[in-house]
Parts: C-alpha cells; structure tokens; sequence
C-alpha cells in the first residue's frame, strides 16, 4: 500500500510510528516540506503520515509550505484517504479542519503523561513532547486526548493526529538536539544527560504503544 510521507528534509524518520505502518505493508514516498512543487498527486496513496517539524504554522516565512501542506491534508481528508498526523501534523491538520494553532501558554518538552477516557492505549504510555503551540479544534472535531497546556490528539471521518511524539526513539531524540535542539534544552533547564537516560527507559514502554497506537488507528479511524 502506497503512502505519503510529508517532513521537513532533514527529519524523515517515522521511527516506531513508521516502522508499525511498514509492518502493515504500506510503503512512503517521502514529500518534504521545503518542496511542495515537488509533491505527487493524491492518486492511488492510500494514507498521509505528517510528521513534526521546528517551525511553526503562523511563520510568515514558510506560509506557502504550510498553506501546501494544509491543502493537501485537506484534500486527502475530503477524498476520504485516511491521515495521521504528529505534532506540527497535528496543527496542520487543526488548520485543514478549520481549526487554529496559536502560542501555548507554557512549551511541552520532555516525557508526559496524556489523558485520554477514549483511546487506552494513550493513557498506557508517557509520550515525548516537544512543542510550544497548540490546536484550537474547529467545531465538530472531535479531542480525544488533552494534557493540561495542550489538546494532544484530534479526529474527524478518517483523519486523525496528536501533539504527543509517539514516533520517538533515542536516535531521533539525538538528531532532534544535534540539529538544533540542544540550546532550547538549556534555556528551558533540562538537563540532556538526564532526558537521554529518561528516553531510554521510556521507550520500552512507549515502543509497544506506539504499535498499539497504529493498530487502533487502522482498526477504527482508517477503517471508518
């Protein structure tokens, strides 16, 4: 099954969120970000995995990258081809519902609990969070999971999203504070040494449920 794949170019890794979908047989052309003239019609694709991202949706500068992207998800979403979308995924898919991204009040980095009374698996796990905005769901979308500074997962017809990081593994975690990440760690006091080890335990738990996150998604939102 043929699968899109839409990411900034130098974060294309899907991880553990990616690796259950390959285990379901689907295959993913990689669309980036910084290309949208690039990207291939809609035709014969039959999901739109949107991964994170460092910028935000309201830059001035990438407008018409974003405005690329939130067509494209909405026209995938109107066709009825299934989306999952993952932190920046999240906000562009709360744009194509019609929804807004706006600042949140304090950033989300590090391992977190998320509450969620309609999806299990999502209160089985902590997940990693790196983010500073949040989505304010149009009417009719559906939250499924919140945290108290974000809404964390959305759905509508056979789209679906969250702001949490199911994806996450340590060699992601590591390209994320390489490339940029580092610096933010520090002026929000967190230790990497001691998030690198946080991580590490973690994703024995969150690897496991982010399989599980994929096989509820196919087995109730895709298949609606």
């Amino acid at each position: 099954m043929r699968a899109i794949l839409i990411a900034n170019a130098s974060d294309t890794d899907a991880g553990f969120i990616g690796e259950q979908f390959r285990s379901h047989g689907y295959a993913f052309t990689e669309c980036h970000r910084e290309h949208p003239d690039e990207w291939p019609s809609l035709d014969g694709f039959e999901l739109v995995l949107m991964l994170g991202s460092d910028w935000s949706v309201y830059w001035d500068r990438v407008a018409r990258e974003v405005a690329a992207e939130v067509a494209m998800i909405r026209s995938a979403h109107n066709r009825g081809v299934p989306v999952y979308g993952i932190c920046f995924g999240n906000q562009t898919l709360s744009l194509a519902l019609g929804g807004e991204v706006e600042r949140a009040p304090e950033p989300e980095v590090g391992w977190y609990q998320v509450e969620s009374s309609a999806v299990p698996v999502i209160e089985a796990s902590p997940w990693m969070q790196w983010h500073y905005d949040r989505v304010v769901p149009a009417d009719g979308v559906e939250v499924l999971a919140r945290s108290d500074r974000a809404v964390q997962a959305i759905t509508l017809g056979r789209s679906f999203a969250t702001q949490f990081h199911p994806e996450v593994d340590v060699s992601i975690l590591d390209r994320w504070a390489r490339t940029g990440g580092a610096p933010e760690l520090d002026r929000l006091g967190i230790d990497r040494d001691e998030l690198f080890a946080l991580t590490a335990a973690n994703v024995a738990v969150s690897q496991p449920a982010a399989a599980a996150l994929v096989d509820w998604y196919l087995e109730t939102i895709a298949a609606r």
